[in-house]
């Protein structure tokens, strides 16, 4: 039998607490999940700084990325397998990118993306493609697998339906990670009726569309991620972690740049202080590594990297307050006029934050990151726009919603009676 079409000899399972089981019947799935690359997201947590917030939120990519291919292979094989509209020739292919998709997140993700200006999209498919054991597993199927892996997770490969599946409005990734998150941080929001949902979906021409009986399970899954946004996700203690995280980052590349003699040396974030890292570069860092870098500075003199350090790993966190830029503007260039007089260094102790979320979008053709919608088909066989029947829906189409907060460490101004601090803290209140 042709690699491709392996089987093992006895089916692998996964305990999963969202899933019950995770199945891995197939030996090039298998092969892959043992490789070093894919090995390496069970040091990075699923959902960064959140834990702060949450205590049980220890969760990390790999079992979310384990729960997103079990979804694609439910739909797959359960769902589609036999039906015109798919071709099982893709089967492979999209279990490998449901798989794979998340294989280039780097540690505490999106804070370590935001301060080196990455993209783990790109990382995932330099992963796929470079000089890598997963690379090596999946050119065992054929020599362009790969790439064509890399194309679905880049959604460019020719298969619009397959890419569906992987990123879209209502796809496996966000159905894991709604439920796996809501499970881990222990809140109700993230659930909604998934096994309806899995028996409602139909394969098209281009994407996955939900049989009309269906809609009522789409509403409370689309409203499910609306809450977990801005009860988790963007939770205000959580992202004050991300701030600090953030600043400790740009603070350490600062004083590389400006040649400090470090105790603890960077020699981990050289490459990326300078531009120069590659892909085993980044492969070599995971959540440890920076933990244990976060325990070094505590002890440097740099008196702004060790209180920030020690402000992380000891949930030292910032207090925030509600800001409004449109109406605020002028009173940030005050603050931090204020914030320098007080001998508080605004770059690293005062930052304004904003959170943005856009929970369900329709087509609207020419736009920016124009989204493709959710289509209902009817009865007779029609697609409709899921707004359009769905009152719940139709009420936040459209609709983003953004939220703006300051940060500043409130333990020092409340901490010496300072006239000064005492007048830093009524602007920042709003007193």
């Amino acid at each position: 039998m042709d690699y491709k079409n392996e089987k093992l000899f006895e089916e692998k399972v996964f305990k999963d607490p969202v899933h019950r089981y995770i199945h891995v019947r197939d030996r090039v799935i298998w092969d892959v999940i043992g490789t070093r690359e894919f090995q390496r997201l069970r040091r990075i947590r699923q959902l960064g700084t959140t834990y702060l917030v949450f205590h049980g939120a220890e969760h990390s990519r790999f079992q979310h990325s384990l729960g997103v291919y079990e979804i694609v292979r439910r739909i797959i094989d359960d769902g589609f397998n036999g039906r015109a509209e798919w071709n099982n020739e893709e089967r492979l292919l999209t279990l490998c990118a449901a798989l794979l998709h998340d294989l280039g997140h780097g540690p505490f993700s999106h804070a370590f993306e935001k301060v080196f200006t990455l993209d783990h999209e790109k990382f995932t498919q330099a992963i796929l493609t470079g000089d890598t054991e997963v690379n090596e597993v999946l050119r065992r199927v054929s020599p362009d697998f790969p790439q064509q892996v890399a194309d679905v997770i880049g959604k460019t490969y020719p298969d619009k339906l397959v890419v569906s599946l992987i990123s879209s409005q209502i796809d496996a990734d966000r159905m894991d990670y709604l439920q796996r998150d809501a499970y881990y941080t222990g809140v109700s929001y993230g659930h909604f009726d998934m096994e309806r949902i899995l028996r409602v979906m139909r394969p098209a021409e281009e994407q996955v569309v939900i049989k009309f009986s269906g809609m009522h399970a789409v509403e409370d899954y689309i409203m499910s991620r609306y809450q977990m946004y801005w009860q988790v996700y963007f939770h205000p203690v959580s992202r004050s972690a991300e701030v600090i995280l953030i600043k400790i980052l740009h603070r350490a590349k600062h004083l590389h740049t400006t040649s400090y003699p470090f105790k603890y040396e960077p020699v981990h974030f050289k490459s990326f202080f300078d531009r120069t890292f590659g892909l085993e570069d980044y492969l070599s860092l995971d959540e440890g590594v920076l933990m244990t870098y976060f325990q070094w500075w505590r002890k440097e003199e740099d008196a702004i990297l060790a209180d920030l350090c020690d402000r992380f790993l000891n949930r030292r966190l910032f207090q925030y307050a509600e800001f409004d830029p449109a109406k605020e503007y002028r009173k940030i260039g005050e603050l931090e006029r204020l914030f320098k007089e007080a001998g508080l260094d605004p770059e690293y102790y005062l930052v304004t934050d904003s959170s943005s979320d856009l929970p369900y979008d329709f087509y609207r053709p020419g736009e920016e990151n124009e989204r493709v919608p959710i289509y209902l088909q009817l009865t007779n066989g029609e697609l409709s726009e899921l707004s359009r029947s769905s009152e719940i829906v139709d009420a936040i189409s459209g609709k983003r919603r953004t939220d703006h907060k300051i940060y500043f460490p409130e333990d020092v101004l409340e901490s010496e009676g300072n006239p000064l601090y005492e007048k830093i803290l009524q602007m920042l209140r709003g007193e």
